[in-house]
């Protein structure tokens, strides 16, 4: 089949994607609401929203002297200047977006690991220029709205919540232009070029109907490509430290958006439901071994460090809840980050009464008017593969007419109501899920040796 139809596909990374097909998942339609975007955007989303602003309010007070340095060059890339300040932005970005604590030991640990994320931006968008590929700005705001109505917060909202964490809006504007100009080179240099045969195909429905009888695995991964064995050396240890971040608590689906090189970083790293056979070697012998919600050490391959995830394992070809199908009402009871305890405590008898009294969506309509400035969202539509991970899980084991547990946010108190509930259908892809799946492999191959081609040929200078 002709490359050249999937020309307009967006493309998000640059790296080596996993040489696996997803059976039973396909990529579904953005939903309006919890939809995971690419990029740095993602980690603004919902529930990393909330958990990000906890540690803003925790720890930014002490984080300024750590990230101090303004004026010093932190790289020079092709004779164009990272300066710290560069550098100290995105660290902060990072930390906002990760979930990892803000402290000088852990902003020690992943500089050098955003150092060369930033180095790899540039020459990115030195690529992008060279090829007369421009984001006007317009492009850039139009992105940012579409993250703010995701993420149910105005553009003003996530321009606070970075104000908050020290972080200038100018460094998530740039983030998204990059991603958005890479996205265009890979696409306009290597998508005429990608074809997949129907004996692809073929082979991939053959060996997973062979399959079909063997355990799956529900992965997350995060990728860290290095380019030589000297590089690989520095490579696993700032993988191992990302290890430890996750295992002391950062949730891995943040940690994967901001480091993994993997087309699934925009996912939160998630690969879905897999057989062993189709994860790289040396990944299958590890993930065979796990027990779920374990983490790994990280795993050596030949084109990069992985860490992985094991979330679940069944037997067969059931069906994949990843592809269930959920109506979704969000609830919101106002409470001001600085409310006196009276008023907290008044706040958290009414989220006991309304979830006890709640069976349905209608009636939760019905009941939220008894609360001061109680409100509640349109119901939404969604498919849980496109849920962040955290939501997912939290709505996994409520009934239909039930209501989440209570999360404190910057807004408030907030749960969800699951309005309903479809579980999906056991099967096998189809031959179209298959074809793209293999288009997006060789996609993203291509741009991760690309890139590679210009770190070879770049003269960088690390200060």
């Amino acid at each position: 089949m002709s490359g050249y139809r999937r020309a307009s596909r967006p493309h998000k990374k640059d790296a080596m994607t996993p040489t696996h097909i997803h059976a039973g998942t396909a990529t579904q339609p953005t939903s309006r609401l919890f939809r995971l975007i690419a990029g740095i955007a993602a980690a603004l989303l919902f529930f990393c929203v909330f958990s990000a602003k906890a540690v803003i309010a925790q720890e930014a007070g002490g984080s300024s002297s750590a990230l101090s340095d303004s004026q010093g060059i932190a790289a020079i890339v092709n004779d164009r200047v990272i300066s710290s300040y560069d550098l100290d932005q995105r660290v902060k970005l990072v930390l906002l977006s990760s979930g990892i604590p803000n402290t000088p030991e852990n902003i020690s640990r992943i500089r050098g690991q955003v150092l060369r994320s930033l180095v790899d931006e540039f020459l990115q968008m030195q690529e992008a220029q060279r090829l007369n590929i421009n984001i006007p700005q317009e492009e850039v705001d139009a992105a940012l709205a579409r993250i703010a109505q995701r993420s149910n917060m105005t553009a003003d909202q996530i321009e606070e919540m970075l104000k908050e964490g020290g972080v200038s809006k100018a460094t998530l504007q740039q983030q998204i232009r990059s991603d958005i100009a890479w996205n265009r080179v890979v696409q306009q240099q290597f998508a005429p070029l990608v074809t997949v045969g129907e004996t692809e195909v073929d082979e991939v429905m053959r060996r997973l109907e062979e399959e079909a009888g063997e355990p799956r695995y529900l992965v997350s991964e995060i990728l860290i490509s290095y380019d030589s064995p000297a590089h690989a050396e520095e490579i696993a240890a700032g993988t191992q430290r990302l290890v430890e971040q996750i295992r002391q608590g950062a949730p891995f689906e943040a940690v994967a958006r901001q480091f993994s090189q993997s087309p699934t970083a925009a996912n939160g790293g998630d690969i879905g439901w897999v057989h062993a056979s189709q994860l790289p070697e040396g990944v299958r012998e590890v993930v065979t071994k796990m027990q779920p919600d374990m983490v790994s050490d990280p795993i050596r391959t030949l084109t990069g460090f992985y860490i992985v995830k094991l979330r679940a394992m069944q037997t067969g070809t059931g069906a994949d809840p990843m592809r269930d199908q959920y109506q979704l009402m969000q609830v919101l009871l106002p409470l001001a980050p600085d409310a006196d305890p009276q008023a907290v405590s008044r706040r958290a008898r009414e989220v006991t009464e309304f979830r006890s009294q709640v069976s349905s969506c209608d009636q939760a309509e019905q009941l939220i008017r008894k609360y001061v400035s109680g409100t509640v969202s349109p119901r939404q539509q969604v498919i849980a593969g496109q849920l962040e991970p955290r939501l997912r899980q939290a709505i996994a084991n409520v009934k239909v007419g039930g209501v989440t547990d209570p999360i404190r946010s910057e807004r408030g108190v907030e749960m969800i109501v699951v309005c309903a509930h479809r579980a999906a259908e056991g099967e096998l892809p189809t031959r179209e899920q298959i074809d793209n799946s293999l288009f997006e492999q060789q996609l993203s191959m291509m741009g991760r040796r690309h890139l590679r081609d210009l770190r070879r040929d770049a003269v960088v200078v690390y200060r």
